[in-house]
């Protein structure tokens, strides 16, 4: 509800005394301020709470917290509405405030002393007039700024400034019911300001800036260039293409083509590279450079984005090094006079890595990596299916000269049975054996088919390169009918997957804002990414930081080389050969630390469910525990009791396999808590693993309320986030996502090139998502939809309205000589009124049959087939997390003399007949694995219901993915279509 507070702040404060009396006084004052409280702990009657006392100071004998809400948007019975539902979406910033009643100055906590009466604070209010009628000590000092002292003697200031640099008043108006229209005006011009606001360097000449392809192809490098061109038109820059990559700046003349907007229309769905790229020998000549310098020149550009891989990167470096001195001769040899050259002095450079090898250091994921990642996964899938008609084994060579990344993540993608990559070079003499060993062990284990994945640059410890047919001859030589496959460029061919165009395009863009904030002191950037974070970094470190990995192992040093890896390189490599080459026994657990752990799947299907549930078995195994999967959900548990324990063959295949093997749906654990509690006490289990969506997350919560009740759920229970949706609170990943995305990708770009064929038509696609608009937003950045809608950003008539003029807009640009399909996406939630029929026909009518408009609804296609490579890598590393974190909170349950209940139990009683816990903060074991920009954290389901769950729309709080729309809306050219807008309005004025 909307308190009638009144002061609202930016601070965060702790104040403490130790007169008991002045403690309540100054929480009295507070209150009748407007601060709520949101916590009173005290030490006597709260110490044991874990809950209550988190966050608390160690020396306080009591506290309470206070809270003064922000002010923002009410609904007609004065209930604040949540911020992802608000048309308004402005609001004034709160304040927290700790009170603490501490020991006096005589005890052991005598360092700590009061708050020094000279502190002082300034608070927001829009109520300076109650203020001064409340309270009689409150001093007037201007119209804008009003005093008070609290109890504690402390200096409070009330202003009617929202911000400290404001120069007007803010009413409250402003964020409590403020005009659609007054809103929808400011917003306009705001970003007309910035759209028409040309990016210019000091001297006033308009920026101008080049963009290259260079080195291999990789796919998405187009979607970075049409990023970076239509980013550079809208932040005011003329944007060029260097055609034929090094070369074309060597030649110059027709190779440096000034884009315009429409020239990257479509290329998000080409595979390969439109502008060229070659290599240059000349190039690396420093007259060469002096070539290409003097080219950059007579166009005035001054900055260059070079997509590219190590070498590429490396000489672009070289290139802004060289460039004064190169300005320098150019000048002495007449080509330019000084007064030419001096806008020119400095050279921008900044670096995005297009490599499908995914060798460069610093950034997670290189441009088209996952996109050929996805293209052996798919080639070794059908390899499998004919290798096990046969019973044969397959060798298949895959490239990576000094980097093992693509055979590393395939190997664990495609559940190869070995690999081999350059990072971790194979004992000389010895790895043959080795490879028999498993590829033996695996076939008398009961599998039909051998996979052995190879880099290209595989070699031993003595450097003697291991090729696929020494491979397959080891193979031959077990008595394996064997066959070799290389890949070869059909690892770099085809479109990109929505990892890599997303990729590329956020980093498209980033590097724009680089090259504009730069200064000729800012180290060249590489512009990279750390889990789901793009970042920049030094680009000349990194490139030095990845040749030293081809160094050490020149020099043998291979451990060195894999520890130049980043973090999830190692961690992967580790658990592929925990749950593939190490199941021999060599990691079994001794006999009381093996656990039987339980495997359950809720919801609605998921890709990568069975690719999770895999990992997670044969990690199990080969450490002695007991995988027991529940068939068929928890509804399948209380219905027939019915279990399975997984065995090696049971799950070998399920590397690729869609759906659900072991049973799932919408039931959760609620449903009959008895029951569940007897199975899982009948079947001994010493934790749980859950897959699945919001009704997995609702599901592992009541199993946690449920403890007190049923002391067996008192064993450490983990969610792996598994839905389309992407709706778990507290995470920004979920399996299953990826695997939706492609198929949209693919799904999109068929109804595009439909449109385009027919000319002038558009398609409302309608995606799945629920009350979150994770999947509509990223699907319309990927695919360059005109427009997304979603539940948090309601459809009302003025955005179709705006949609259909930037609709027609696109289509007068074409004047009937292109072929231009459009798509708008729209999340099934995002009305309840505009349905995707009614937008449709909206268009259609308003159109005025200038173009055709159409519906496509992919339903359930989302959901299904084979999960892709990223989500099968990632449900390995998910799961084997998840075994670690059950591990390690039974590693923390030690029995109690010989009461073995209080091991099962995690209490026992003392002699006054209260419950002991034999774990602390036992509550954190209930918790979900999530990401969340570049961590993984385990983050407990209570503290995630309580503070980030809306539960009545199925979903968490925080809207993460608000970038991606508002980068889409400078890439669909929404801005400059509002900013003409307000530019023609106010010239009519």
């Amino acid at each position: 509800m909307q308190s009638p507070n009144i002061c609202y702040g930016v601070a965060f404060r702790s104040l403490a005394t130790a007169d008991n009396d002045l403690f309540h006084q100054t929480v009295k004052f507070y209150h009748s301020l407007g601060f709520s409280t949101i916590k009173d702990f005290d030490k006597f009657r709260h110490g044991q709470n874990s809950l209550l006392a988190s966050g608390t100071s160690d020396g306080s004998m009591k506290e309470v917290w206070l809270e003064a809400f922000k002010l923002s948007e009410v609904d007609e019975s004065g209930f604040r509405i949540p911020q992802q539902e608000a048309s308004n979406r402005h609001q004034s910033q709160g304040a927290l405030l700790k009170l603490r009643l501490i020991m006096d100055r005589e005890s052991h906590h005598a360092d700590i002393i009061k708050t020094p009466v000279t502190s002082s604070i300034t608070y927001f209010s829009t109520e300076l007039d109650q203020i001064l009628s409340t309270f009689s000590n409150a001093v007037k000092i201007s119209d804008s700024l009003v005093s008070l002292v609290d109890p504690l003697g402390n200096e409070i200031y009330f202003s009617s400034f929202a911000n400290a640099n404001d120069t007007q008043p803010t009413d409250k108006k402003y964020y409590l019911n403020p005009s659609p229209e007054e809103l929808a005006k400011d917003k306009i011009a705001l970003e007309a300001a910035t759209i028409l606001k040309q990016s210019v360097s000091t001297n006033g000449i308009k920026k101008k800036l080049a963009v290259m392809t260079s080195g291999g192809d990789s796919p998405g490098m187009n979607a970075a260039v049409r990023a970076v061109v239509r980013a550079g038109i809208h932040y005011g820059c003329d944007v060029y293409a260097v055609y034929e990559g090094y070369e074309g700046l060597l030649r110059g003349g027709q190779y440096l083509k000034k884009m315009e907007w429409e020239d990257v229309r479509g290329w998000l769905s080409e595979g390969g590279t439109l502008i060229g790229t070659a290599r240059s020998l000349d190039f690396r000549q420093r007259w060469g450079r002096k070539q290409a310098a003097g080219n950059l020149i007579s166009e005035g550009i001054d900055a260059l984005i070079v997509c590219g891989g190590d070498g590429s990167l490396t000489g672009a470096d070289l290139f802004r090094h060289e460039w004064p001195s190169l300005v320098e001769e150019l000048v002495k040899d007449g080509k330019f006079t000084q007064e030419q050259v001096e806008p020119y002095k400095n050279l921008t450079i900044v670096g995005l890595v297009g490599s499908i090898d995914n060798d460069m250091s610093g950034t997670d994921s290189t441009i088209g990596a996952y996109s050929s990642l996805e293209r052996i996964s798919e080639m070794v899938d059908y390899i499998d299916a004919t290798a096990k008609s046969h019973s044969r084994a397959f060798v298949v060579e895959v490239m990576g000269r000094h980097c093992g990344w693509l055979a590393l993540m395939a190997g664990i993608a495609t559940g190869a049975d070995y690999i081999f990559i350059p990072e971790r070079a194979s004992p000389k003499g010895k790895w043959e054996d080795d490879l028999k060993e498993v590829c033996k062990r695996h076939k008398s284990k009961g599998r039909r088919n051998i996979t052995v994945i190879v880099a290209e640059g595989a070699l031993d410890n003595e450097l003697n390169p291991i090729t696929a047919e020494d491979v397959k001859n080891v193979l031959v030589e077990l008595g394996l009918d064997t066959r070799v496959t290389i890949l070869g460029h059909v690892q770099r061919g085809g479109t990109a997957v929505a990892h890599d165009r997303w990729l590329a395009t956020l980093q498209g863009v980033d590097a724009v804002k680089a090259v504009l904030e730069n200064t000729p002191e800012t180290p060249s950037p590489l512009i990279g990414i750390n889990e789901n974070k793009i970042v920049r970094m030094p680009l000349v470190e990194s490139v030095k930081l990845t040749g030293s990995v081809a160094t050490a192992i020149a020099a043998k040093d291979f451990d060195k080389a894999i520890s130049l890896r980043d973090p999830e390189f190692i961690e992967l490599y580790e658990n592929f050969l925990s749950t593939t080459v190490r199941d021999d026994g060599s990691e079994l657990l001794p006999e009381d630390k093996r656990l039987n752990i339980g495997i359950v799947h809720v919801g609605a299907p998921s890709a990568a469910l069975n690719a999770a549930t895999r990992a997670a078995t044969l990690y199990c195994l080969s450490h002695g525990h007991k995988p027991v999967a529940i068939l068929n959900g928890f509804s399948g548990l209380i219905q027939t009791g019915e279990v399975k324990e997984l065995s090696w063959l049971d799950v070998e295949n399920w590397h690729n396999l869609g759906g659900s093997e072991i049973g799932t749906n919408r039931s959760v654990a609620a449903e009959d808590m008895g029951t569940i509690a007897y199975y899982f006490q009948k079947n001994k289990l010493d934790g749980l693993i859950i897959l699945g969506g919001f009704e997995g997350f609702r599901s592992l919560k009541q199993l946690r309320d449920a403890r007190e009740k049923y002391p067996i759920f008192n064993i450490p229970l983990v969610l792996i986030p598994s839905t389309v949706s992407n709706n778990v609170p507290g995470t920004e990943y979920s399996l299953g996502v990826d695997t939706c995305l492609n198929a949209l990708v693919q799904y999109t770009d068929e109804i595009k090139q439909s449109a385009s064929a027919s000319r002038r038509r558009v398609f409302v696609v309608e995606v799945q998502g629920g009350h979150s608009g994770y999947i509509a937003t990223f699907t319309g950045l990927v695919t360059g939809a005109v427009s997304v809608y979603t539940p948090e950003d309601k459809i009302n008539l003025a955005s179709i309205q705006e949609d259909i003029a930037l609709l027609k807009e696109n289509f007068s640009h074409d004047k009937g000589e292109n072929r231009n399909g459009k798509i708008l996406i729209r999340n099934e939630e995002a009305s309840s009124v505009y349905s995707t029929d009614m937008i449709s026909d909206i268009i259609s009518e308003a159109s005025s049959k200038k173009f055709g408009v159409r519906t496509a609804i992919p339903g359930h296609f989302q959901q299904g087939g084979s999960p892709s490579s990223k989500d099968r890598v990632i449900a390995s590393r998910f799961a084997v997390r998840c075994i670690k974190f059950i591990e390690q909170w039974n590693e923390r349950n030690q029995k109690t003399g010989e009461n073995i209940d209080s091991k099962v139990l995690r209490f026992t009683f003392n002699d006054q007949a209260e419950k002991i816990p034999t774990v602390e903060h036992e509550d954190d074991s209930a918790a979900v694995i999530c990401v969340n920009g570049s961590a993984i954290s385990f983050k407990p389901v209570a503290e995630l219901w309580e503070n980030e769950t809306n539960v009545a729309l199925r979903k968490g709080h925080e809207v993460h993915w608000t970038e991606f729309k508002e980068i889409n809306d400078v890439l669909s050219g929404r801005i400059r279509l509002r900013a003409e807008i307000a530019e023609s309005a106010n010239e009519s004025q």
